[in-house]
């Protein structure tokens, strides 16, 4: 794996509605209008104006992504992507890495620099975290390969355990 490329990503515990980011992506439910985990935390961090803007946007499908403002947030966006409620058909593969894929996407498109992803999919939706972390880093890797205007990528995990597969998955390809 290319160093640059894995220099730009960092792994982190803790709570994403902290971080000094330009942008900080939100594991959504299709209606955008907030929910519980880290959704219902970042709706709880940025105020009310955060779900007053998702309103106005009237839902997203699931894989694809949509920008806010950030509001109260640290972060100056809030990224909203739907990840799929896992059932261990293959789509659920194409999904997810569609959500990593478009919310880089937008970033790119929005001059972001720096963006933090929690682990979508991970929680009430069922998907298993060493799988939708070889889909997070993978997808990332090979987007930041093709785009050097991202300078940081980083995947905040607010469980040890989650953190520790994130971890152990970069620090192998680090090894290649």
């Amino acid at each position: 794996m290319d160093g640059e490329v894995l220099d730009r990503i960092e792994i982190m515990q803790g709570d994403i509605t902290t971080l000094q980011v330009d942008a900080i992506v939100n594991a959504a439910n299709s209606s955008l209008l907030g929910g519980g985990g880290v959704d219902g935390a970042i709706h709880r961090a940025a105020g009310p104006e955060l779900l007053a803007e998702c309103r106005t946007i009237g839902g997203c499908p699931t894989g694809e992504a949509i920008i806010t403002n950030g509001y109260d947030l640290p972060a100056r966006h809030v990224i909203h992507t739907v990840g799929p409620i896992y059932s261990g058909k293959p789509e659920d593969s194409h999904l997810l890495h569609m959500c990593y894929q478009n919310s880089l996407q937008l970033a790119v498109q929005h001059n972001i620099i720096s963006i933090a992803f929690p682990a979508i999919s991970c929680g009430v939706y069922g998907y298993p975290v060493d799988a939708a972390c070889k889909i997070a880093v993978d997808t990332t890797c090979s987007f930041l390969q093709e785009n050097r205007s991202l300078k940081k990528v980083i995947f905040i995990l607010f469980s040890a355990g989650n953190f520790e597969i994130y971890k152990t998955n970069l620090d192998k390809l680090r090894t290649i």
